[in-house]
């Protein structure tokens, strides 16, 4: 094996421990959850229907659309949501319908959030609930170990996963092995479940019973929860690493887990209240358990890590205020928020007393996920026609594809409605509003405060007649928006009547992209005229960059000869604004107070930017919204 082909299987390994954890572990309750919400009867025509449909959705769904397809819309090798919002962006498409392609986007955060909360729960239940198989009497115990277990897995956060978690992509290797070994055992045993792998097996179930059929596909959705995985962790491992952990190991093994569960339930129909432990003798049922929880465990830990990544992508982007971001390991990407972490963990505890058991939580289980990967098809339908600039044809080849599929699902789910699925789209909602109304409410005191600051050229082409007196170093101004004068530098001027011998204004950007590189970070300008002390500077970073002012100005050093302050020895100066509600009808009143608290709430500015405290100041000022 070259050396070539020797890292790319290391990369697929990891990828096994990462991307696939949620529907590697679906297993263990959605052919259980189908059963009951779909009231299927325990016969061979009922069930090989049912593992048909699990089979082909997975195939059609994971490995079509998405591995076949969706993968390729990549937005600089970074996938999921943002990414294809943002492609969306550099369509031929009007200001409203990018914004509507951004209130998408942003809908579809709220739907990973809404899954975020859910997944850790059902899975960690449904492994704990593992041990009734080998001990009933103790399942008093399953919902106090869960809470346990849990809250360890929250507190470990701060720490990042570092060395522990090169080892997840085994144990995940381990278990998708464990898993497929159990399974063809009972397919061997019962070969005839091997008919549910034709698709004419699938066709027939829905055409003879179509209602039953339809309500099961509410539940069958459960078996591709973390579909959207593969293509939101693109940008960790690649596209070609996670197509081979996908089609060499995971997808088998999933084939061939839930058909021997299949092949269980038919031959034992008491199976069906636990059907893959029950797959494995009594003498390594405990090692299994274990296998589960820990396996559960890695999946509930990619999931929260993607709410933290995409968090910090959304603060980046200017769709949620600040807050305190910690940065656990060199690596990039490996983040840590506390107040979403803590927001988590008391909604996952609070799922599990509630609803206490895998079998209540599935009812609440894959609404979100089906109106998340309709949002992905529309947005890549989109990217398909605008930015590709493929026939129409061709997008509507791809629409009879994809589409009828996902609205499926979709309705499917709303019988789940008044069974739990409210809980993920009320939290959907609710993200929703918070972020949307942070978007909005940002861009009016946006124009607002532009309004305020003025034209910089204005501004320097007066500042002669101004003649402030000049203090010794160097003053770095931070600004909201290029062209305008930051509202400290106004102060300074026109109120103070002074200016520092070097004053350099910096506007921090966010660039569509995941990455900016040193060479291509900074812009410098001397505003045409180098001699009066004035510079500019523009700090592009990437969505998922560190924004760090102080370490990119040291870069500049090398970049700009011509600069010849010491970043290490000046003074920064930031300007806050603060909204003042007034009458005006520019949004709701509730999204003003909103947006008021959501804006008191907010991570320093002085911590985001990674300024040295004790050469900062701050200048608050309120601009009516």
């Amino acid at each position: 094996m070259s050396k070539k082909h020797a890292a790319t299987s290391l990369i697929a390994l990891g990828a096994l421990g990462v991307v696939f954890g949620d529907i590697g572990t679906s297993t263990l309750y959605a052919l259980q959850a189908i059963v009951r919400l779909g009231h299927i009867d325990i016969q061979p025509t009922y069930i090989y229907g049912i593992i048909s449909l699990i089979i082909w959705a997975i195939t059609l769904v994971v490995t079509v659309k998405y591995l076949g397809f969706i993968t390729r819309a990549n937005n600089h090798g970074e996938g999921g949501i943002m990414a294809l919002v943002a492609l969306t962006q550099h369509a031929k498409l009007g200001t409203h319908a990018k914004w509507l392609m951004v209130l998408l986007g942003i809908l579809g955060m709220g739907l990973f959030y809404g899954d975020s909360i859910i997944t850790p729960a059902i899975s960690v239940l449904s492994a704990v609930e593992g041990v009734t198989t080998i001990s009933p009497s103790i399942s008093y115990a399953i919902v106090p170990v869960t809470v346990v277990i849990l809250c360890g897995l929250f507190a470990l956060q701060s720490r990042g996963t570092g060395t522990i978690g090169k080892v997840f992509g085994p144990i995940m290797l381990l278990w998708f092995l464990v898993s497929a070994v159990g399974g063809l055992a009972q397919i061997i045993q019962h070969p005839d479940v091997l008919v549910a792998l034709l698709p004419t097996t699938a066709l027939g179930f829905i055409t003879a019973h179509p209602l039953v059929a339809f309500v099961s596909m509410g539940a069958v959705i459960l078996a591709i929860t973390g579909a959207e995985a593969l293509y939101a962790d693109m940008g960790h491992f690649g596209r070609k690493p996670i197509a081979i952990a996908w089609l060499a190991c995971a997808f088998p093994a999933l084939v061939l887990t839930y058909m021997g569960q299949g092949a269980l339930i038919v031959a034992q129909p008491d199976a069906i209240t636990s059907a893959y432990f029950l797959m494995f003798p009594d003498a390594i049922r405990i090692f299994v358990v274990a296998l589960a929880t820990v396996a559960t465990l890695i999946a509930s830990q990619a999931v929260i890590a993607g709410a933290f990544s995409l968090t910090a992508q959304a603060i980046q982007l200017g769709f949620a205020p600040r807050l305190t971001v910690r940065y656990t390991s060199s690596s990039i990407g490996q983040v840590y928020l506390p107040f979403i972490n803590w927001l988590l963990c008391i909604a996952v505890v609070t799922l599990v007393i509630i609803f206490g058991s895998s079998a209540n939580l599935a009812g609440a289980f894959g609404m979100a996920v089906s109106m998340a990967l309709t949002i992905d098809t529309i947005l890549f339908l989109i990217i398909l026609r605008t930015v590709w600039q493929r026939s129409i044809i061709w997008v509507a080849l791809a629409a009879i594809c994809f589409l009828p599929v996902d609205l499926l699902f979709f309705g499917s789910s709303l019988t789940k409605l008044l069974h739990g699925g409210w809980l993920p789209i009320s939290i959907a909602v609710l993200v929703f509003a918070f972020l949307s109304t942070w978007a909005k409410a940002r861009g009016i005191i946006g124009r607002e405060r532009q309004h305020i600051e003025g034209s910089l050229d204005s501004f320097i082409a007066a500042l002669p007649s101004k003649k402030p007196i000049r203090l010794p170093g160097t003053a770095i101004y931070l600004g909201h928006h290029p062209g305008y004068t930051p509202l400290a530098l106004h102060t300074a001027v026109d109120q103070l009547h002074e200016l520092h011998e070097r004053a350099v204004i910096v506007n921090v950007i966010t660039a569509p992209v995941p990455h900016v590189s040193p060479e291509d970070r900074i812009v410098y300008d001397d505003l045409g005229s180098p001699d009066d002390g004035i510079s500019h500077l523009t700090l592009q970073f990437g969505f998922k960059d560190v924004v760090h002012v102080p370490h990119a100005l040291t870069d500049l050093q090398h970049i700009s000869p011509e600069v010849d302050f010491e970043p290490t020895d000046v003074t920064y100066f930031i300007s806050t604004s603060e909204p003042s509600l007034t009458r005006r009808h520019n949004l709701a009143r509730w999204r003003k107070y909103l947006y008021r608290s959501m804006a008191a709430n907010a991570a320093d500015p002085t911590d985001y930017y990674h300024l040295p405290p004790e050469r900062t100041l701050e200048l608050r000022s309120f601009i009516d919204l």
